[in-house]
């Protein structure tokens, strides 16, 4: 079994109605040396200007994105060959996250290769500390700045933190 944190950055709150804008990966073991990044075109015709600005790029520019199938198929290949086992996909805020992925794996590819669940980092640490409501963000090591590389590594950095602390998690 391989954590693998997943970040996305958008141009609205749900899909298919706003379209992703780009994302990325990481694999959860001690180096963080494999990631994955990409931008993906959007999908539709809607969009909020101030979600967009969130990640820095014009609508003008998401346009001269990627067609997203040929991404997915990456990313899918870039899973399996990053792998140990079955993947897992991690997350700060899964509901978000997962929704954008789960539906751009199965509008383009029709399967998703994390299966049907996900990990959500809070609850996890919520339940290693036994407090519903505990924060982990400070656990980052690596800035919260909406590349999303840059934020799946800061929380996969939160997840390593948490084995030393004594949580018990498949990290090589």
């Amino acid at each position: 079994m391989s954590l693998i944190v997943v970040d996305v950055e958008s141009d609205g709150p749900v899909p298919p109605i706003y379209s992703m804008v780009s994302f990325g990966a990481v694999v959860v073991e001690p180096t963080l040396s494999r990631t994955f990044r990409a931008e993906v075109r959007p999908i539709s015709d809607r969009w909020l200007p101030e979600a967009l600005a969130v990640s820095g790029v014009t609508r003008e520019r998401h346009l001269g994105f990627e067609e997203p199938g040929p991404v997915m198929e990456r990313f899918e290949r870039w899973i399996q060959e990053s792998s140990k086992g079955k993947p897992v996909f991690c997350s700060d805020n899964l509901a978000y996250d997962w929704q954008f992925i789960n539906y751009y794996f199965h509008a383009h590819l029709g399967r998703n290769p994390f299966g049907w669940s996900g990990r959500r980092i809070g609850d996890l640490y919520c339940g290693m500390v036994k407090d519903g409501y505990a924060t982990w963000k400070h656990l980052r090591r690596t800035g919260h700045d909406h590349d999303p590389v840059n934020d799946a590594r800061g929380n996969a950095e939160a997840l390593l933190a948490m084995v030393e602390m004594g949580l018990k998690l498949p990290v090589r």
